[in-house]
């Protein structure tokens, strides 16, 4: 219910400033194409937004026949959890990492990257999954999926607007600084959307998942492997669905003002909770 509170208050908030923006920028008739856009982006953000992601990450269902160990260990732990058995998918992508999207757990899909297939042990790959299937039951998964597809509009149209300042002609309508405003400051605040819904979830989804097999060895291992990891591989995936994935993909670019963006908490934390027992 939390989640699903905090859902509706994004897209109303982000459908209301939009109306602002546009009304800014042209009047009655920019806060009508404003209400227009708001709508639009928040509605595809709902039904889409999981569809979008897995898009974005280039994966590919997997069956069972394909994979029985991934799906044999994603079923247990559903069963454990009591929800259904999410959509499978693998994503080409040699990054190790994983995530989950969709919005609700009747409608979820969990996906892992080939790179993680690679480097993880079984047992490790069960620790990352029983994290995402963590995230399935507390419905963390609709509020990245939504959080990551605004992010994406976002910056859409901050791009559209400078293209169209720079290119479109000028008129005396033109409002050339709110237009530079929309392009510098729409990213930053897509980037703050995320990084504000993501820290919190990470934590208690390692719990939930440490939980969910009795012990948080198995994730710690994971997530050491994971941190050498996404600093190694170049990252492949949309920077906007980053606060999706277990490990931030772009962990890699570190410091200076990167680290006031990022949209997950220290890995180094994220261990030392998990082996502290905290979690219980």
């Amino acid at each position: 219910m939390l989640n699903n509170l905090k859902t509706a208050v994004i897209l109303a908030g982000i459908g209301g400033l939009l109306v602002l923006a546009g009304g800014a920028y042209g009047g009655s008739g920019g806060a009508v194409i404003g209400l227009v856009i708001g709508l639009g982006i928040t509605g595809f953000s709902y039904w889409f937004s999981d569809k979008l992601a897995i898009r974005s990450a280039r994966a590919v269902e997997v069956s069972e026949a394909q994979m029985p160990r991934y799906h044999a260990i994603v079923r247990d732990l559903c069963q454990r959890d009591d929800i259904p058995m999410p959509t499978l998918y693998v994503s080409p992508d040699p990054q190790p990492n994983a995530f989950a999207t969709g919005r609700n757990p009747a409608h979820a899909a969990v996906c892992v990257n080939q790179g993680i297939l690679d480097v993880l042990t079984w047992e490790e790959l069960q620790g990352v999954l029983a994290h995402e299937i963590s995230h399935v039951r507390n419905r963390d998964i609709l509020i990245s999926s939504v959080a990551a597809a605004i992010a994406m509009g976002i910056t859409l149209l901050a791009r559209m607007a400078m293209w169209a300042s720079m290119f479109g002609g000028r008129d005396r309508n033109d409002n050339v600084f709110g237009t530079l405003a929309l392009a510098v400051l729409g990213p930053i605040a897509a980037a703050f959307l995320q990084m504000a819904l993501s820290r919190n979830r990470e934590y208690a989804a390692d719990a939930s998942g440490a939980r969910l097999l009795g012990t948080g060895e198995p994730l710690a291992r994971a997530l050491e492997k994971l941190e050498r990891g996404v600093q190694v591989v170049p990252p492949q995936a949309d920077p906007a669905q980053a606060s999706a994935y277990i490990a931030n993909p772009y962990a890699n670019f570190r410091g200076g003002l990167s680290s006031l963006f990022s949209t997950h908490p220290p890995m180094e934390d994220r261990i030392a909770r998990l082996r502290s027992g905290a979690w219980q």
